[in-house]
């Protein structure tokens, strides 16, 4: 089953695409295995996630903690850190 990962502000800008559908492998269960596993995909990936701990998430429109589990999602949201105004 794939899963749509849509990439949001400098995140969409520093990977080049606003979203993509991707096979997760084995071994992929929580937020932080999968912000690993993408900064391996490439100098774009890598370079747009080299801070992880900053990189908010949003499970099927859900925030959540890079611990929690992924396994059914069908959207995963990564964004920058919001700032105030």
């Amino acid at each position: 089953m794939s899963t749509r990962l849509i990439y949001f502000a400098w995140v969409r800008e520093r990977i080049g695409k606003p979203q993509e559908d991707v096979e997760l492998p084995d071994g992929i269960e929580t937020v932080a295995d999968l912000l690993r596993w993408l900064k391996s995909r490439g100098e774009e990936y890598e370079h747009a996630l080299q801070y992880p701990d900053v990189i908010r998430v949003a499970i099927n429109q859900e925030h959540v903690e890079h611990r929690e589990k992924i396994s059914g999602a069908r959207e995963i949201a990564l964004f920058p850190p919001m700032t105030g105004g």
